[in-house]
């Protein structure tokens, strides 16, 4: 199991990311949330991983904090959400809302997520609920930014990489572009851009 990296960002573009250590490059799938604390590309970063294994492929997924690695592992473990939804969630919403969505049985909020239908939305409620204590008594909460020398560039096709990322995490183009268009994005960088369609859809 690869727990943890320790490297340089060589290529990042929502939500894939390629880190490359000691002379390795690994291929990483992050949330947005994390993606959102990344440095520029060159630095050098630290992320939690988790390795999941299938017959056609080994994913690894990066979190900023060992915080938000936890809340995926919980989330995936709930009946009928894999590792891309729960990727969704964490992109969706900060981990401090998706706790007060379920502890406040909010599934109209957590509908608004792609791929979030009504029962799965009620199946999180009802099997997270005492996880989610579980993890906050151990002091699993918050999410710790990875610190970054800069911001990231300010891209020459941001929207269309927004379009891009948004898609990747589950919603239909059509729905991406619409998204997308709904904000004002002049002078924006993707992952700004990615951020404030994703929180006008939760919002909503």
């Amino acid at each position: 199991m690869i727990g943890r990296l320790r490297g340089q960002v060589v290529w990042k573009q929502a939500p894939q990311l390629l880190i490359d250590v000691n002379g390795v490059g690994y291929e990483v799938e992050a949330t947005m949330n994390t993606f959102y604390s990344l440095p520029l590309e060159n630095s050098e970063i630290t992320l939690y991983t988790h390795l999941v294994v299938r017959e056609d492929a080994q994913l690894l997924y990066g979190f900023a904090s060992e915080a938000e690695r936890a809340m995926f592992r919980s989330l995936i473990r709930v009946n009928g959400v894999g590792a891309k939804m729960a990727l969704t969630i964490l992109s969706g919403m900060s981990i401090d809302d998706f706790a007060c969505c379920i502890r406040e049985g909010d599934s109209v909020t957590l509908t608004r997520l792609p791929g979030v239908g009504k029962k799965t939305a009620e199946r999180l409620i009802i099997e997270m609920r005492d996880r989610l204590d579980k993890q906050m008594a151990a002091g699993a909460s918050g999410v710790t930014t990875i610190e970054a020398a800069g911001t990231s560039p300010l891209r020459k096709d941001a929207v269309g990489d927004a379009v891009s990322a948004l898609v990747a995490l589950g919603y239909k183009a059509p729905e991406a572009n619409r998204m997308v268009r709904s904000i004002k994005h002049e002078g924006l960088g993707s992952e700004d851009i990615i951020r404030a369609a994703l929180q006008a859809t939760v919002i909503k």
